[in-house]
């Protein structure tokens, strides 16, 4: 079987935070989060790394992270454009928003051709994490048989405003189902969803999907299909997308393919708004202090 590679969602605005997250600063000698996650990946034994980027960010990307990796990885480039679409169908005048993750991944159809995971650039997952979906790739992944690494609920929010997570159930260490929930808050730490009257349910604080995947080339079919369907019914809906973990259960509950959850107590943290920018800059200079990361990340 091919090495795995690292596959990062790169591609988004910001539209929350303000600007490009993915290439921000967070660290004191430079680094985004990004960079923190590619080096905890390096460690696990990634060697490939795939940047799904718009094209008109490569520049940028270049000079700020794929430029001092190569000599360690690998590093290529797939390009999410809006207007890579199946056959039969056109992006309508106007629109500039991508189309979901989805389309992300299956920008990388050209790219990848063994097992490969895919995170968020703008999430810190924790080196753990790396380690656990690296093996999983290297001795367990098959066509039909995906993984995903989840994390606890209430330690996936912010206090600085509400967030859309995937709830997940399973049953034997197998995903069941994944339920895209939006406007999620923390309340005196636990977590509660708020409903279009701003009614507030308090939520199970379980494991949830971070765009934490473990995949083969196989899905790309399952993908396109996926992808196809959804564009029959929602191509003019300016704001529409469509993201991994809807087509997931889907793909789930067709019987198409199984997911392993694996755990982690790895921490993790983002930076969905511009408030979460100090609480990354200080766990990141502690993880230093501590030694879990060098100064300078790659010598």
């Amino acid at each position: 079987m091919k090495e795995p590679a690292l596959v990062i969602l790169a591609a988004g605005m910001g539209s929350r935070y303000g600007g490009l997250k993915q290439v921000d600063t967070v660290g004191n000698n430079g680094e985004s989060i990004i960079d923190f996650s590619i080096y905890d990946a390096y460690r696990a034994g990634f060697r490939k790394l795939v940047l799904i980027i718009r094209k008109e960010h490569e520049d940028l990307f270049e000079q700020q992270i794929a430029g001092k990796l190569r000599g360690y990885m690998d590093v290529y480039y797939a390009y999410q454009d809006i207007n890579d679409l199946p056959n039969g169908y056109q992006c309508p005048e106007g629109r500039t928003k991508p189309w979901g993750t989805v389309q992300a991944v299956l920008s990388t159809r050209n790219v990848v051709d063994g097992p490969f995971m895919v995170i968020n650039a703008d999430d810190f997952y924790g080196p753990e994490s790396y380690q656990i979906m690296y093996d999983f790739l290297k001795n367990e992944v098959t066509d039909d048989t995906f993984g995903m690494v989840g994390y606890q609920l209430t330690k996936t929010l912010t206090d600085n405003g509400s967030v859309t997570r995937g709830i997940c159930e399973t049953e034997d260490g197998y995903l069941t189902k994944i339920v895209e929930t939006q406007k999620i808050i923390r309340k005196n730490g636990k977590p509660y969803s708020i409903d279009e009257e701003g009614n507030e349910t308090e939520l199970v604080d379980g494991v949830v999907s971070m765009n934490y995947w473990g995949m083969t080339p196989a899905i790309f079919p399952l993908l396109e299909r996926e992808f196809t369907e959804f564009l029959a019914e929602k191509v003019d809906v300016p704001k529409s997308e469509l993201v991994i973990p809807t087509s997931v259960a889907n793909l789930i509950a067709n019987g198409d393919i199984r997911v392993k959850v694996m755990s982690t107590n790895a921490e993790w943290f983002g930076v969905t708004y511009p408030q979460d920018k100090q609480m990354v800059t200080d766990r990141l200079l502690e993880y230093k202090a501590q030694e879990v990361y060098p100064f300078q990340l790659w010598k």
